[in-house]
């Protein structure tokens, strides 16, 4: 699978590059179909202290997944992006098993 991580205005540290990767993986364990993964790290210009921002899009066969979360750490942020595209998968896996 292959995965494109860009920061935007900042460099990510090599370990948040690889949580990242390492939770992506576990996704492409449930669908062969995931072929590739864009991911964006961005920090809000606020004074919510809630200000990393992570997206993630997904490309399958089956059509594109996207997930985009916002929370005080990057790790936080990519949790539960990635929670909220297992569930997409897992959905898409469903209807097509019921076809």
């Amino acid at each position: 699978m292959n995965i494109n991580i860009q920061s935007i205005g900042f460099v990510a540290d090599v370990k948040l590059e690889d949580f990242i990767e390492n939770k992506l993986g576990k996704i492409m364990k449930l669908n062969d179909d995931v072929s590739g993964a864009q991911v964006f790290l961005r920090v809000e210009k606020s004074a919510n202290t809630e200000n990393k921002v992570v997206e993630i899009s997904l490309e399958a066969k089956g059509g594109e997944f996207f997930a985009k979360k916002q929370s005080k750490t990057f790790e936080e942020s990519t949790d539960l992006a990635v929670e909220a595209l297992r569930k997409q998968v897992v959905k898409h896996k469903e209807k097509l098993r019921a076809k």
